[in-house]
């Protein structure tokens, strides 16, 4: 095993202050004779060297390339070699990795300037698409443009005009309108700047060199005007691209919805509500019904709220509460008796409960629906329902995964 003698330590740093490093970096680097600084900022770094009271320092002036290459494999003692944010993330350290066995590499990370932009944006950044264009082509910019992500980070170039070159790619693709444009300029440092650009105009005369963009997809407006009768669209919903399960689909909602047999007067009890989206076409379709959106997860209101606006109604009553936690303390003042009564996003064990409970508000010809359920749980809640005297208007649908019972004498099968 060949033995290492050096060490390169690689710090990645997000300010030009030297007390913004850790005690322990700050000491390393007191203790440390040889850095490496890229030249972008080499003089911001070198002037740290007035709190050496150690050893004397040997900068070198790094451009990233060979040349740094052959400096550090020319030392015979411990360097360290300053770059920004996180080295290994379209930093320096894949290059060094490629020239350096593993043993001598230490890194210490900093945040990105990602991180910290979108920190600075308040927007959450765990599923936005990374791209950088510095000193590589824009095929991978386009790809992504192409896929239309919620946001967008990309690393530039002031040496390629890279902004022209983003700027070009929106407009080609018809993009310029779909996503608002950041142009985030030295991120953490002193002159820090964020801005809203209008790509529609000419790009500012002073830009920084160390600048970032972050492509955020714009809010629209909607307008219920132009909504169709039935069978709303899935984007018309506000939901969250981590939250699948949110959103019931079209295609299962409107059969859902039509199972309903909506009266034109009556209460929904909407259960595992997510974004509301059946219970608000529900009363998109019957605006005299009176619905009640029932949902345990946080954030869930404001959801059914926003959704409220887009699709111009009001529910009756909104909670954001555990279903379990209403059956069990009674506290159902709040709640008139459903006719209709969809029971989605909970457990087999919450759904029994559910259906044993509300049977003695329910009365002749009330519906429930159950969707999204497997064959395993079928059983046991049809023997529920039947044994509550609600009767199984139609077959299970395993296409649609979902139950339709109705209270009273007559069964029709299809």
């Amino acid at each position: 095993m060949t033995e290492v003698n050096k060490k390169i330590h690689v710090i990645g740093i997000n300010s030009y202050k030297f007390e913004d490093l850790s005690l322990k970096l700050q000491n390393l680097f007191l203790e440390t004779e040889n850095i490496a600084v890229p030249n972008s900022y080499f003089e911001e770094i070198k002037s740290w060297n007035e709190n050496d009271l150690i050893k004397k320092k040997s900068f070198f002036s790094s451009k990233s390339n060979n040349e740094l290459i052959n400096w550090l494999q020319s030392q015979k003692s411990d360097v360290i070699l300053i770059s920004r944010g996180d080295p290994l993330w379209f930093g320096i350290g894949r290059i060094l990795l490629e020239n350096f066995s593993k043993d001598e590499l230490s890194f210490y990370p900093s945040n990105t300037c990602i991180q910290k932009a979108f920190s600075k944006l308040k927007i959450p950044w765990q599923d936005t698409v990374n791209i950088s264009i510095h000193g590589r082509d824009s095929t991978r910019l386009v790809d992504a443009l192409k896929s239309r992500p919620s946001s967008l980070a990309i690393i530039t170039d002031s040496n390629n005009k890279s902004l022209e070159i983003i700027k070009k790619n929106l407009s080609e693709l018809n993009l310029i309108d779909f996503y608002d444009f950041w142009l985030c300029e030295e991120i953490g440092f002193e002159n820090e700047k964020i801005r809203k650009l209008n790509l529609k105009e000419s790009l500012p005369s002073d830009i920084s060199s160390l600048n970032i963009v972050v492509l955020k997809r714009t809010k629209k407006n909607y307008s219920n005007n132009n909504l169709p009768l039935f069978g709303i669209s899935d984007h018309i919903f506000k939901t969250f691209d981590d939250r699948p399960n949110l959103l019931t689909k079209r295609e299962v909602r409107v059969q859902i919805l039509a199972d309903l047999e909506l009266p034109k007067n009556g209460v929904i009890w909407d259960i595992g509500a997510g974004c509301g989206s059946i219970g608000l076409e529900a009363l998109k379709l019957r605006p005299n019904l009176d619905l009640f959106c029932i949902d345990k997860r946080i954030g869930s209101k404001a959801l059914i709220l926003e959704n409220s606006e887009r699709l111009g109604v009001k529910p009756k009553f909104i909670c954001e509460e555990n279903i379990n936690n209403i059956l069990n303390t009674k506290n159902l003042s709040p709640f008139k008796k459903p006719n209709r009564l969809v029971i989605g996003g909970c457990d087999k064990k919450t759904k029994l409960q559910i259906i044993n409970f509300l049977d003695q508000w329910m009365s002749i010809g009330d519906i429930i629906v159950i969707p999204i359920i497997d064959f395993q749980t079928i059983k046991e809640l049809k023997e529920a329902l039947e044994d509550k005297k609600f009767q199984n208007k139609f077959k299970f649908n395993s296409d649609l995964q979902k139950l339709k019972y109705c209270r009273g004498n007559e069964i029709r099968t299809k």
